[in-house]
């Protein structure tokens, strides 16, 4: 069973963009997808109206090293921040407009 603390590589090619990389490490690891999830419609129903992502991203940092002495498995990378906000505003409708975004060449 998966954890939030558990990553898996996510192959990819060698000169793939940065949003290829993001959508491989996504796909191989749903559940940062669900934490970041859990934790902003925790903050939206608790009325704040716009957070940067990379809160999020400290925040699950945090809890990994509350849990254990060994970092060296956790592996979240700050190149796919801003495609997370963007796949949580786009798939959450109560996450609509929530991040704030700055604009990227890659889109999803």
């Amino acid at each position: 069973m998966e954890t939030l603390f558990e990553f898996y590589d996510a192959p990819v090619t060698d000169g793939a963009s940065l949003r290829e990389r993001f959508l491989a490490f996504h796909n191989a690891n749903p559940h940062v997808y669900a934490e970041l999830r859990n934790l902003a419609l925790g903050l939206k129903r608790r009325g704040h109206k716009k957070i940067g992502i990379a809160m999020l991203f400290e925040q699950m940092r945090w809890q990994w090293y509350q849990r254990t002495t060994d970092v060296s498995g956790f592996k979240l990378c700050n190149n796919h921040a801003a495609y997370y906000a963007r796949l949580l505003m786009r798939n959450e409708p109560e996450l609509k407009d929530f991040f704030a975004v700055k604009a990227i060449k890659e889109d999803l």
